[in-house]
């Protein structure tokens, strides 16, 4: 694959995050959250409990950025800080349930805006599509692998 080629699908992996993201939330009707809070929301929910020093590691960002985000998000009732029963000084973090039901409904959203733009595309075409998914899956966790 030529370098053009792998410009283009970084950039088009990107663009279709983009449109993804922007499309599920208008069809929503709420408020685009900013990706760092949107990545810390999927982060804590995938690990409820996780300290704001752990996020911030796993997100390759300092633990002030992470309290930051921790404190808008909870401001939008989205996030909560608890105290940790063993060590006081560190802060767990879960998701609320207005968190759960907005990751839910983007979900849902992003699936029905995909399945018709899918089945907008020829047969051949479509299928080519769903036939990369796992090969794109696969790339995803190679590129986690060496991030």
């Amino acid at each position: 694959m030529s370098s053009d080629s792998m410009t283009q699908l970084g950039a088009l992996v990107g663009d279709l995050h983009r449109l993804l993201r922007r499309s599920a939330t208008r069809r929503a009707n709420r408020p685009e959250l900013p990706d760092a809070q949107a990545e810390l929301m999927l982060l804590v929910r995938a690990n409820p409990g996780v300290s704001v020093k752990e996020a911030a590691s796993r997100m390759g960002t300092a633990p002030n950025t992470v309290s930051t985000l921790v404190r808008d998000l909870g401001a939008a009732g989205l996030m909560r800080r608890e105290r940790d029963p063993v060590d006081g000084r560190v802060a767990r973090l879960r998701v609320t349930e207005a968190a759960e039901q907005r990751i839910a409904d983007h979900h849902r959203h992003r699936v029905a805006l995909l399945t018709d733009a899918l089945n907008r595309l020829d047969p051949e075409a479509r299928e080519a599509v769903t036939a990369a998914v796992p090969h794109l899956e696969r790339l995803a966790e190679l590129l986690r692998e060496s991030g």
